[in-house]
């Protein structure tokens, strides 16, 4: 019995763990997508910045709490019999997260900046204009994701206690 309530306080911690970890990430993420979209986008304005910002964190939780991100990644680490926080275990799941997250974040961001030049008369062409925007963003996603991820894991199990 004792061991039980052992076990539910782990589970419970570990909970805890992810929905900071979601937190955290979606909107780190979020953030500089947002920006570095706006910035790239030649006519950036702090409205528009703050709705992309809004949207994509909105979006990108939803993301973390609605999609096995971390099932899948940990899955096929296994599959690949990667050790757990390995660099290489990392590289998957940095490269997992970002295919979860990164083009569905830009489609929004680019749908959204799309949108408004569209309704003040400009003649752009939505496809090519989110695939150079993707490539930039998956890159720079990969990037954060790769190098924000351990630094706030390890962050999350020292405030929650977790021995790891």
């Amino acid at each position: 019995m004792e061991l039980d309530q052992a076990e539910k306080a782990k589970a419970q911690k570990m909970h805890r763990v992810g929905i900071l970890m979601n937190l955290l990430m979606g909107i780190s993420l979020s953030l500089a997508l947002s920006l570095i979209g706006s910035l790239t986008s030649g006519h950036f304005t702090l409205i528009a910045w703050l709705v992309s910002f809004a949207a994509s964190t909105v979006l990108s939780l939803l993301i973390g709490f609605l999609l096995p991100v971390r099932k899948c990644a940990l899955g096929l680490c296994a599959k690949l019999n990667l050790r757990e926080r390995s660099l290489p275990s990392l590289a998957v799941e940095s490269f997992i997260s970002d295919i979860f997250y990164t083009p569905l974040i830009t489609l929004l961001m680019v749908f959204l900046g799309w949108k408004s030049a569209v309704s003040h008369g400009a003649q752009i062409p939505f496809l090519p204009m989110y695939l150079k925007s993707l490539a930039l963003t998956f890159l720079c996603g990969y990037v954060l994701i790769f190098v924000l991820q351990p630094l706030y894991l390890r962050l999350i199990l020292g405030k929650e206690k977790v021995v790891e």
